[in-house]
């Protein structure tokens, strides 16, 4: 896979830390969840989601990661040279390896798919004025990103 010509560019906002994807992000959200509010110092998190297999974090990498809470198991992590998010990983058994990348970690978020969706709307420090479905409750919330990746995925993307 690190052989193929990278898809995707992607730095904290400080540039420390770079890394490159080689598979197509397969869908993005926009999540509320108070542990995102946390992680991205922000009042939510707009995140693009791809296979974990496809991110290559150089060996050398500035990436410090830890779970802020069990479950799910996401190995959030943060620049080291300027404690921005970078990257996060989520390894469960119903799911293939994901990685979630901020959007704004893209050096051309222009090629990114739009938000799908609001995940943990009930937990939202403001109103955002779109036309995106927006889930609420643990459950709804992550049955709903369920449906949506599976369906993206049978759809092809992703593969890339």
């Amino acid at each position: 896979m690190a052989d193929s010509a990278p898809l995707h560019h992607c730095s904290c906002p400080c540039g420390e830390t770079r890394f490159t994807l080689h598979r197509a992000p397969v869908m993005r959200i926009i999540c509320h969840c108070t542990v995102c509010q946390q992680f991205n110092e922000a009042p939510f998190a707009d995140v693009t989601i791809l296979l974990a297999k496809g991110v290559n974090l150089p060996e050398d990498h500035q990436v410090d990661f830890r779970a802020y809470r069990p479950p799910p198991a996401v190995q959030r992590g943060k620049c080291k040279a300027c404690d921005k998010p970078a990257v996060e990983f989520l390894r469960l058994p119903i799911y293939p390896g994901l990685s979630f990348v901020p959007t704004a970690n893209f050096t051309e978020p222009s090629r990114l798919p739009e938000p799908c969706m609001h995940l943990f709307y009930e937990k939202r420090v403001a109103d955002l004025p779109d036309d995106l479905p927006k889930h609420t409750g643990y459950l709804r919330s992550q049955l709903a990103f369920a449906r949506h990746f599976y369906s993206a995925m049978l759809g092809g993307q992703g593969r890339a």
